[in-house]
């Protein structure tokens, strides 16, 4: 190095050695003037505070009973009542009133006791009668609960073996009937009087009483409309107490609605940011953002037995057709990047999900050399639409949601595969038409859906791909492989969670290698709390009320702790 240039790097490194020495005589300083034994005093969680948070929605009945289909009663009714069991951030269940669980070696009894320690918000004991009149609400004919789950209890025989211990006996095997165990409980000796039928006008349904770690106090009613509501904790939860002393919502009719809410100082935190306000509120200092995967997939149908578009049965074609589609551009461009690409039908995080499946890269050239090594090509006539090797063209008819979108994904779609040399045309249509007369009948060549598996934890894929579900189930694409489906059958009788991952496992490489249906994203929720309500983590959701399954752990109010010290000994 010549001296010219020995001097110029002196100088570049003068300040950072000026930077180093004040820095130096700053820890000096501050160790010299340090009173003899003083301690450091570090923020800690303390009880105390309001959390205030706006719901999107409105109030319909705070009655677990009655809130399949309204999501703020869910989010209410997460903090007032509880279940048998509840789920973690992987799906797995975990006790929530249960103390014990037990399952026989062949899957078809389960004994659950409860605790004894659980009360009500009234005072009263919470026992297994509690239990036994909640099943009997919810498999009435009159039940807000879907068919499917009314009919499932009513073939389960339920016995009481004492004040505090329940018997379920299955008629067979079915390893995700915990997901069945996690309705929340009511009352009975509140509710007992009121058939099942009537439900619904019970006046407890606006006063509710419940186990969970909230108690309701009162409705907050302004001009004759309710538009909000106050909790406070239960000193008598069994559970882990929480922080945070008083929780108010309050109803606003969309996330602008309450984005606004939350500038005016009035809440503390918004329950849902939909697309239309999330770069609003990303652009608030002191508003932090979370996000959820949600319980929910987009993807790609394919009918694999469709005899007018027999190409479509061909397993290189339908990855050329996956790896042709730029998945991340769809979640930056109509998601505003609040997805997750999807690489097949189990979500990612749960203990079911493989993570060393095959993924499909987005990589058009690549797709085209696949179609051509495959025998697509571009008739010698010309045109820009490629047919198999009998001289069918590839053209391809994608049904989908008319709605904003959906036809906006659709028409991207369409751009994607022309370039391919994919002729697509494009079909809007309801979405209950397009499942009642084009899904359910097996009437369609490609099809654009959302699947939703909203509060089912357990993955059971067995509906959607087992080959005895393709006629007259919903296993619309009619996968016919008999590997995947014994995966299935054996994943849904065995109660060995370990045993059930390697059987998923397999499932999901065989679902990767053949494609049935193409995988898009996950969608995912997001969600506002200002930054002064402090140890806030939103998991994986199985349901938008999931983000308050470690709500124990916020806080608002702090206290200050002495630092730990570690004593060096001579």
């Amino acid at each position: 190095m010549g001296a010219g240039a020995f001097l110029l790097l002196m100088k570049k490194l003068r300040w950072q050695f000026l930077i180093i020495l004040i820095t130096l005589i700053i820890v000096g300083v501050l160790l010299v003037t340090q009173e003899p034994g003083q301690q450091i005093f570090l923020p800690q969680p303390a009880s105390g505070g309001v959390y205030s948070e706006a719901l999107v929605g409105s109030i319909s009945r705070l009655n677990p009973l009655l809130e399949q289909n309204n999501a703020p009663d869910r989010d209410v009714n997460r903090l007032i009542f509880s279940s048998l069991l509840r789920f973690d951030a992987r799906g797995l269940p975990v006790p929530d009133l249960a103390s014990a669980m037990g399952v026989s070696q062949d899957g078809i009894i389960y004994n659950v006791s409860l605790r004894e320690n659980a009360y009500w918000h009234d005072g009263q004991p919470v026992t297994a009668e509690d239990v036994l009149f909640t099943i009997e609400m919810i498999k009435d004919d009159s039940s807000f609960f879907p068919a499917d789950v009314r009919e499932l209890w009513k073939k389960i025989e339920i016995k009481q073996l004492n004040q505090y211990t329940l018997q379920f006996i299955l008629p067979e095997p079915f390893a995700p009937f915990f997901d069945y165990l996690t309705f929340g409980i009511v009352p009975r000796h509140i509710l007992e009087g009121t058939p099942a039928a009537e439900m619904a006008a019970a006046p407890f349904n606006l006063s509710p009483i419940g186990s969970g770690p909230y108690k309701f106090d009162r409705l907050i009613v302004e001009n004759g409309q309710v538009t909000g509501l106050e909790l406070s904790l239960f000193d008598r939860y069994y559970g882990s107490s929480a922080f945070i002393e008083k929780v108010v919502f309050r109803y606003f009719p969309n996330s602008q609605s309450a984005l606004e809410a939350y500038r005016e100082g009035e809440v503390l935190a918004i329950s849902e940011v939909s697309l239309d306000v999330l770069n609003q509120a990303l652009a608030i200092p002191g508003l932090s953002s979370y996000s959820g995967r949600l319980p929910e997939m987009s993807m790609i149908l394919l009918n694999l037995n469709n005899p007018e578009k027999t190409f479509l049965q061909d397993e290189k074609l339908r990855r050329a057709l996956l790896t042709g589609l730029n998945r991340q551009r769809i979640i930056d461009r109509f998601l505003l990047g609040q997805g997750i690409i999807a690489d097949g039908p189990i979500f990612p995080g749960t203990w079911a999900f493989y993570d060393g499946i095959e993924r499909v890269v987005y990589d058009p050239e690549a797709a085209i050399n696949m179609l051509k090594a495959n025998g697509y090509t571009i008739p010698a006539e010309g045109g820009t639409v490629r047919a198999d090797k009998d001289g069918n063209p590839l053209k391809i008819t994608l049904i989908h949601p008319d709605d904003a979108l959906h036809s906006a994904i659709a028409q991207y779609i369409f751009e994607n595969w022309r370039d391919l040399g994919v002729e697509v045309t494009l079909e809007a249509l309801p979405y209950e038409q397009l499942v009642n007369d084009r899904l359910n009948t097996r009437n369609y060549d490609a099809a654009l859906v959302d699947m939703n598996l909203a509060r089912t934890p357990d993955p059971d894929p067995y509906p959607f791909w087992h080959q005895s579900e393709a006629v007259g189930g919903q296993n619309y694409s009619q996968w016919d492989n008999r590997t995947a489906s014994e995966f299935l059958e054996q994943a849904r009788t065995n109660t060995d969670y370990a045993v059930r991952t390697r059987l998923y496992r397999n499932f999901q490489v065989v679902f990767a290698k053949e494609l049935p249906a193409l995988p898009l994203f996950y969608p995912v929720y997001s969600y506002a709390v200002d930054q002064q309500v402090l140890g806030v983590q939103v998991p994986p959701l199985f349901d938008t009320s999931d983000r308050f399954q470690t709500f124990a752990s916020w806080y608002l109010v702090t206290r200050r702790a002495p630092e730990p010290t570690v004593e060096i000994q001579e």
